[in-house]
């Protein structure tokens, strides 16, 4: 666990708990699972560049810089791999932002939870980063990713 090698920490704890019943070792077991599970899905506080205590108004400033950084309109004249690149950026932000601006989220997420299995309530397709831009900095702007289209403003 120290070395965060968690795949052969939980494979350990498995092999010890089958041997020996023990409260303290399922207990271990548990937390190895969560740890390995934490390390597997999106560092969002590293999407943002905020350290994981960071407190609201930092979330929100550093979604604000970057969001600018990254937002399509920016990279109009760039090529379509650089777009597509900055569009997966910019809605991870919004994902990233989504996730820790919310109080519930945010402690499920930060307590290894999945963030859809309590009430649905996670981040999907409904929450378009677009309309988290728009919340912030309001204009009119539009792009289209896949086959969607996207209306800022």
């Amino acid at each position: 666990m120290d070395l965060e090698q968690f795949e052969d920490a939980v494979r350990d704890y498995e092999k010890v708990n089958k041997m020996e019943k023990n409260r303290e070792y399922k207990r271990l077991l548990h937390e190895a699972k969560l740890a390995l599970k934490k390390s597997q899905r999106k560092d969002y506080y590293k999407i943002l560049g905020v350290d994981r205590n960071a407190n609201d108004d930092e979330i929100k400033k550093a979604y604000k810089k970057r969001a600018l950084v990254h937002h399509p309109d920016r990279h109009s004249s760039a090529t379509e791999e650089e777009k597509k690149e900055q569009e997966k950026k910019f809605k991870e932000l919004g994902e990233a932002y989504g996730i820790l601006s919310d109080p519930k989220k945010k402690s499920r997420y930060d307590n290894g939870h999945d963030i859809d299995d309590n009430d649905g309530g996670g981040y999907s397709s409904e929450m378009d980063p677009n309309q988290i831009f728009q919340a912030f900095f309001g204009g009119p702007s539009m792009f289209r990713m896949g086959n969607f289209n996207f209306q800022f403003g």
